[in-house]
């Protein structure tokens, strides 16, 4: 089986890249377990636009890597393959934009749309376009892809702390709360 050398050339970037994203996928999942307690506002809605997109950026990198670190008989068959996640990335991408627009406890602002919504679909864009560009230019198709991995990457990063964040200051807030509550009632009356 021949090997090719633009695929070699990124062995190491796809390791770090996989290793990386498998195990943050694994640390979302202890990461939402932990928050179920924390979180009772929260709806099936809220982790169908939030929660879930992360661990399935986070598996489409992992995904990516493993693609483009597999023994492929030939290019053309790695650059389908790729497409076809390219594809199904940018139709997932439509799903979560319709769920974060769905009515929730939680109104997304700017910056949720753009880290939950923009740049994961703008990765994915720049995924089905590297399937054609890689076979034209070999090392441009393989910098976008590369890129566009690692956006998915730092999205689910931005994404998985900003939901821990988020549920971490709520739980707060709600003990503040609680407390004040609490303080109120053991007041003495006048």
């Amino acid at each position: 089986m021949p090997e090719h050398p633009p695929f070699a050339a990124w062995e190491s970037f796809y390791v770090i890249v996989g290793s990386s994203a498998g195990a943050l996928t694994g640390l979302q999942f202890v990461v939402m377990a932990l928050i179920a307690d924390s979180w009772p506002q929260g709806t099936d809605k809220e982790v169908a636009a939030f929660g879930t997109p992360t661990i399935v950026h986070f598996c489409s990198a992992l995904l990516v890597s493993a693609i483009l670190s597999a023994p492929w008989p030939t290019i053309g068959a790695a650059q389908a393959t790729i497409a076809v996640l390219g594809l199904a990335g940018i139709g997932y991408a439509a799903i979560t934009i319709r769920r974060a627009r769905g009515s929730m406890n939680y109104q997304p602002v700017f910056e949720d749309w753009l880290w939950h919504t923009i740049l994961p679909t703008v990765a994915y864009l720049a995924i089905a376009f590297a399937a054609i560009v890689l076979h034209i230019d070999h090392s441009t198709g393989l910098f976008v892809i590369g890129g566009a991995a690692l956006l998915l990457l730092f999205v689910g990063i931005h994404n998985a702390w900003d939901t821990a964040a988020y549920v971490a200051l709520e739980a707060a807030r709600r003990r503040g709360e609680e407390r004040e509550k609490k303080a109120k009632k053991s007041e003495p009356s006048p």
